[in-house]
């Protein structure tokens, strides 16, 4: 692996960039930020990408990597939320590759995230199953078994007594709802031992903002397998990008 990578974190109000430390999961230099173009079409987002590795100063030799909020199967975005229309059906590596004149490695952001924290954060050192969840607007999840990622995984989705998971247990939901600590862990509660059933992981490492907010929440989920808050935050999405983008380009 390259010491070096970049990252670049996608989202529907603004384009993230950073170069990476892959020793020790930390920026080198500062972040760079720009507000999502307005419609956000895949060449004005490709733009923006190609404005972030100029002002970083990115050389052709470090590696790339792109979280983005979509599935992305073999480099292709089959549908999309928070960006324009027009990106369903695009093939994210074949544009940056038109746009930025080099290879990406583009990933969800969610695994992006769930990546950062098994090479660099909660779930460093952790053999087996992690299963990494961002609690926000909806559930975002991300599974690394050994090491190597699960991709495209839609745990917001399962569906739970009737409903959506992410329609009840969101920290998003318990805003809207104007849910108690106390009422939202149990709906919590309902998620995690449905997933663990699922899946009989060995962690369980919750992301999103309210992870901040942790102790409020997690000491009241009764669960077989260890829960823990994410380390890295804002910053996961960027250093997970750069992790893979580096592991690929090595292998």
């Amino acid at each position: 692996m390259t010491s070096v990578a970049c990252g670049i974190d996608i989202g529907g109000s603004g384009i993230k960039g950073a170069r990476v430390d892959l020793d020790t999961g930390e920026f080198i230099g500062d972040r760079i930020r720009i507000e999502t173009p307005q419609p956000s079409t895949p060449d004005a987002v490709a733009e923006v990408c190609k404005q972030l590795l100029d002002g970083l100063g990115i050389s052709e030799h470090v590696p790339v990597g792109i979280a983005f909020p979509a599935p992305i199967v073999h480099g292709t975005i089959p549908f999309i939320a928070n960006l324009d229309d027009s990106w369903a059906g695009v093939n994210l590596n074949e544009l940056m590759l038109q746009h930025l004149g080099r290879p990406v490695t583009a990933l969800n952001d969610a695994d992006a995230a769930g990546l950062a924290e098994v090479a660099f954060g909660a779930a460093k050192g952790v053999a087996g199953t992690v299963i990494v969840t961002t609690l926000g607007t909806g559930i975002g999840s991300a599974i690394i078994v050994d090491g190597t990622l699960v991709p495209n995984t839609e745990l917001g989705h399962l569906e739970i007594d009737g409903y959506d998971a992410e329609k009840r247990a969101s920290s998003g939901q318990k805003e809207l709802q104007d849910l108690s600590w106390k009422k939202w862990a149990k709906r919590l509660q309902r998620y995690y031992s449905h997933v663990e059933m699922l899946f009989s992981p060995d962690l369980f490492v919750v992301g999103g903002g309210v992870s901040k907010k942790h102790e409020k929440f997690l000491p009241r989920l009764d669960l077989k397998t260890p829960i823990v808050p994410a380390q890295l935050l804002n910053t996961a999405g960027i250093v997970g990008a750069a992790y893979q983008a580096s592991r690929e380009q090595h292998d």
